[in-house]
């Protein structure tokens, strides 16, 4: 059965608490999540003093803070990554972390992260795309904002740089917090896939858990979800992210997806087969019969149970002679017959 790789994305949810950072990797692991990931950056690396904050960022904070500010105030540093994935070793999860600077790139790396996690903001940065693939074994990349044409560039960079396509796995994205379903589009996802020849999967902002369920179902081998303690905290993401028992909700219904998506073979489940003789049909007489009667077509009537002759031989019982007289309504046997 295929595994989906779930990642309960935490990101900046922690606000620059390691307290709460932690209490994220619990809610992470009680809903059966394989990764939990944070975001690792400087803010002075990552934007200007003067760059405005996205809309969304705009209605859910201090409207006197800059975004540099508000992204100074969520930075983890060298020793909180340290603990982090040690509290992450301890729970037995596995810690990520997508890196927005190159500075960050050679933290993670330092650390032992062997996977690199490209943000969709990124993927248009071609010294970033050169240093993730020199630096990681396994790249995820989220396209969110993206053309077909800018993927492509991206997946060059990175293939050019060392990184083989096998180990690429591109995520279908939107970067509006929360996105519109009207704008998740997952059938792209499945061109990404047939375009490029790469593992895919979805990094899904929307409000609930539907979109992400219906990724797997199309064949997404990771799924991406931004989760809270607390929708009401004080935040960027946390209006948009998922609360733990919705988190336990998504990785459980992913579960049963993969479950229900089977192994392509069709036939009777085992679950099932005590249904066959219920449910199936028999071949039966709808009057009596005499001995050395010759069998017609309208003496055959089709009914439960199913344990006797099929229905799909009754061209096999059609001119035959009873050899014993038979009552209304008898399930007929071959050996009634010559």
């Amino acid at each position: 059965m295929k595994k989906t790789l779930i990642i309960a994305e935490a990101g900046v949810n922690h606000n620059g608490s390691l307290i709460i950072a932690k209490q994220l990797i619990d809610a992470a692991v009680n809903a059966g999540a394989d990764v939990v990931k944070f975001q690792t950056f400087k803010a002075e690396n990552l934007v200007a003093k003067s760059a405005p904050k996205a809309d969304y960022q705009i209605k859910i904070t201090k409207s006197d803070e800059s975004q540099y500010d508000m992204l100074k105030a969520l930075e983890l540093s060298y020793n909180d990554h340290l603990e982090l994935i040690s509290y992450c070793k301890e729970k037995r999860i596995e810690f990520l972390s997508s890196p927005f600077d190159e500075e960050s790139i050679l933290l993670l790396k330092r650390l032992g992260i062997n996977i690199g996690k490209i943000p969709s903001g990124e993927i248009t940065n071609l010294p970033y795309l050169i240093e993730m693939a020199k630096n990681f074994t396994h790249i995820i990349l989220s396209t969110g904002m993206s053309s077909m044409a800018e993927i492509k560039e991206a997946l060059d960079i990175i293939v050019q740089n060392g990184i083989a396509m096998e180990n690429i796995t591109v995520l279908q994205c939107n970067t509006e917090y929360p996105t519109p379903f009207e704008d998740v589009n997952l059938n792209a996802m499945l061109s990404i896939g047939s375009l490029f020849h790469v593992k895919i999967g979805y990094s899904d902002h929307t409000p609930g858990i539907e979109a992400s369920i219906a990724a797997v179902a199309l064949g997404a081998t990771v799924i991406e979800k931004h989760f809270t303690l607390d929708n009401s905290m004080s935040g960027p993401d946390h209006k948009a992210s998922l609360e733990p028992q919705q988190l336990q909700q998504l990785v459980s219904s992913i579960r049963n997806v993969e479950k229900a998506l089977g192994n392509a073979v069709k036939e009777a489940s085992d679950s099932e087969k005590k249904n066959i003789s219920v449910a199936r049909k028999s071949i039966h007489v709808n009057k009596a019969l005499q001995k050395g009667s010759v069998v017609t077509k309208e003496d055959l009537v089709m009914k439960r149970p199913g344990d006797g002759i099929s229905p799909m031989r009754m061209f096999d019982i059609v001119g035959k002679k009873v050899i014993t007289d038979i009552a209304e309504d008898h399930k007929i046997n071959f050996s009634d017959l010559i």
